[in-house]
């Protein structure tokens, strides 16, 4: 916009010079051509006297030489012969001077009686027509160097340029002032819902400027301060939601603290505190007054490895109850990854109770973990039925639209959340079990996955799938490793 406005003064501005400085400057012109042949008018008429006196060759050679041009060689006379004398002998004519113009010219003069301007070597020669006393026409040539002509008029054209030249630098810098106001703080808005959108919730942009910024900053504002009172309004909805968890989460643990001894027993104990850690978690997460960032964070990661390995041992042990088959493969050795332990234990989980959820009992599920350079790609399959529509099934979690029975839509949610807080993304296909295949690529560097990339993750993990299968054939129990 700033450029904008510059170069469109700078082009007014010129065309406002040129429509002026021409014209003003060829009039200068014809003044000095005016003055200059005003001048030798009156000098030509300085010699009239004299004509009207005599025609004595000599005495008019006297008058010619007393003038100033006659001095300089720029004035001559030419008077005609005069009529056949009483005696038959005819007068002679006579050119007093330096003589420039054509006789044809001269000639010209002397037989319309006007004056005229004829253009000679050097410049132009005025020949003005005076009456002698014999009623003759003599002709007095004045001549005019073309310097005397043109007398100032390079002078004035300069003027004229230089004064255009600084009308068109001083519109020039004013446009930019102009610019720079409307556009700083068009550009602080723009920084200012690059902030917000980043999660800077205290951004607030100066009300200055031109009247229309002033009033969309001033709807930026209370934009702000809307989103930061809708933000704490759901964190002390989330925090009151999570604190009614409490009573519930106490009668449980009483309940299984009656159990008594067993794995059973110890595995409802474990569940119980744990989810009192995690409702904890979310009491204070919300209550926080500055939004939390997701992932990515370097000092946020952990061992993906021993987490798959943790949270498998927890659901190998379900599954022996329910008799399904467990496999577990590509976690015998460490893999770091930038999402936080907490993050990567909720996803799993969720992966793995929407099996033992939406499978029936004795149904064999499968956790691939591969490592391909750049990414982490796990692989959680199940020998269940599928899902028939992947992208609706993606798509009610994305949005929190709760689905089928007893779903809410969250778990793929959590999953799609960690994935893309790596740059990595939430696939959903058939798995070589039969049944449905979550892929999690989970990005090393922050750089999403490139399509080639992709369908190289799906045919590495397929691979994984494959091998695992014949290695399942040979494993004695659930929980068990290759």
């Amino acid at each position: 916009m700033r450029w904008a406005l510059v170069k469109v003064c700078l082009a007014v501005t010129a065309m406002v010079v040129i429509a002026f400085a021409v014209p003003l400057g060829l009039v200068i012109r014809e003044m000095a051509s005016d003055r200059a042949f005003s001048d030798a008018e009156r000098q030509a008429g300085a010699i009239a006297p004299t004509l009207s006196i005599t025609t004595d060759r000599e005495e008019l050679t006297r008058a010619v030489l007393s003038t100033e041009p006659g001095d300089r060689g720029h004035l001559a006379v030419h008077v005609p012969a005069p009529g056949t004398a009483a005696d038959g002998t005819e007068g002679e004519a006579l050119d007093i001077g330096t003589r420039r113009a054509t006789p044809k010219d001269v000639a010209t003069v002397q037989k319309d009686g006007r004056a005229s301007i004829a253009e000679v070597t050097g410049g132009f020669a005025l020949l003005q027509p005076t009456a002698l006393s014999t009623g003759e026409i003599a002709v007095v040539e004045v001549f005019v160097p073309e310097g005397e002509v043109s007398n100032g008029v390079a002078t004035a054209w300069l003027m004229l340029a230089g004064v255009g030249v600084a009308l068109i630098v001083g519109s020039v810098a004013v446009a930019d002032r102009l610019g720079v106001r409307m556009v700083q703080p068009a550009q602080r808005l723009a920084g200012a819902a690059q902030d917000l959108g980043e999660g800077r919730l205290g951004t607030r942009v100066p009300e200055e400027g031109p009247t229309e910024l002033r009033s969309a900053a001033v709807a930026f504002n209370s934009m702000a301060d809307q989103v930061v009172q809708l933000l704490a309004n759901e964190r002390e909805l989330a925090a009151d939601l999570s604190h009614r968890l409490r009573t519930p989460l106490t009668v449980l643990r009483l309940n299984a603290a009656s159990l008594g001894e067993g794995p059973a027993a110890e595995q409802t104990r474990a569940a119980v505190q744990q989810l009192e850690h995690e409702v904890d978690t979310i009491i204070r997460t919300a209550r926080e007054q500055r939004p939390q960032t997701q992932g990515g964070q370097p000092e946020a990661g952990c061992d993906a490895s021993e987490v798959i390995r943790e949270r498998m041992g927890f659901w190998s042990a379900l599954a022996e109850d329910e008799g399904r088959e467990v496999r577990l493969a590509g976690v015998d050795r460490t893999v770091r990854i930038p999402v936080g332990r907490p993050e990567l234990a909720a996803a799993l989980d969720a992966l793995l109770g929407n099996v033992f959820r939406h499978t029936s009992e004795g149904t064999a599920f499968a956790v691939d973990v591969h490592h391909s350079g750049d990414a982490v790609i796990v692989l959680v399959s199940d020998a269940g039925p599928g899902i028939d529509d992947p992208k609706s099934a993606l798509a009610r979690g994305a949005s929190g639209r709760a689905g089928a029975r007893g779903s809410t839509g969250l778990g793929l949610d959590i999953v799609r959340r960690v994935a893309e807080s790596t740059g990595g993304d939430l696939r959903i296909g058939r798995s070589v079990l039969g049944g449905t295949e979550v892929r999690i690529w989970i990005g090393l560097h922050g750089n999403r996955p490139e399509r080639g990339r992709r369908g190289h993750g799906r045919r590495v993990g397929r691979r994984i799938g494959w091998r695992g299968r014949k290695e399942a054939r040979t494993t004695t129990g659930p929980g068990a490793q290759p």
